[in-house]
């Protein structure tokens, strides 16, 4: 396969939004809910071990293999739980995220040079907003489906004067998980609005995709390219 960063361990590699197209598109699997009770005990008890993980010198510091556990991404802070080693490439990362509302800034949108498995886990009082250049399919199951996020579309902010993306959104609404699907070179954005929300990221061909984009380590950041310059305001990734 051939590569898709112009510079492998460039962590704010920017390409040109109006000539992107997406490869293909996101799908979104709902999960469950949750009292609100258990829904908070879960979301922090994840978010306390990043949180640990950033405070730890072990996790802050390359380990025998050259491996940062506790990275940050414009997100949130992440620690990689489990990582990859000779003959399983795959890794697994939590991310605890930011607040948008609190910091005043949204995340930019971004797309990946390997696919992603997400679970989206979120608390009481906190949504996560989800966008894309493509549209996201939703997984509807009768019978079992026990929810469907709200969605709806809105003009894509970070684009030239005079030029327009169409940017399709969705919404986990508080105490849910939702599954999300992400292929090789989509794009997607995430942004979380309240203070208890968490990803589970699992990244099936982290070892190849480094090789594949001669990347020097696993650093996440060197792994995504971006579709906009600058972080945005807050108001660019509002719910309504």
């Amino acid at each position: 396969m051939s590569t898709m960063k112009h510079t492998p361990d460039d962590e704010n590699e920017v390409h040109d939004v109006l000539a992107f197209e997406d490869p293909g598109n996101c799908v979104v699997t709902p999960v469950t809910q949750f009292p609100p009770d258990i829904a908070l005990a879960v979301t922090d008890s994840l978010r306390t071990l990043v949180q640990a993980a950033h405070r730890s010198p072990a996790a802050t510091t390359p380990d025998a293999d050259g491996i940062t556990r506790a990275q940050t991404f414009e997100e949130g802070d992440v620690y990689m739980l489990a990582a990859p080693y000779e003959a399983y490439e795959a890794d697994r990362y939590l991310m605890d995220f930011y607040d948008v509302i609190d910091r005043d800034i949204c995340s930019r949108m971004h797309l990946h040079t390997g696919l992603r498995f997400v679970r989206m886990m979120t608390g009481p009082d906190t949504r996560i907003r989800v966008s894309s250049l493509a549209p996201i399919h939703i997984t509807d199951v009768p019978g079992v489906t026990r929810f469907i996020p709200d969605t709806f579309e809105d003009d894509h902010p970070d684009v030239p004067d005079g030029h327009h993306r169409t940017r399709y959104n969705l919404v986990v609404p508080p105490n849910s998980w939702a599954d999300m699907q992400v292929p090789r070179g989509v794009s997607h954005q995430f942004n979380a609005h309240g203070p208890h929300a968490v990803i589970d990221s699992v990244h099936p061909e982290e070892s190849i995709e480094t090789f594949r984009e001669r990347m020097s380590g696993f650093k996440m950041m060197a792994q995504t390219i971006f579709l906009a310059e600058e972080q945005p305001a807050s108001d660019s990734c509002a719910l309504t």
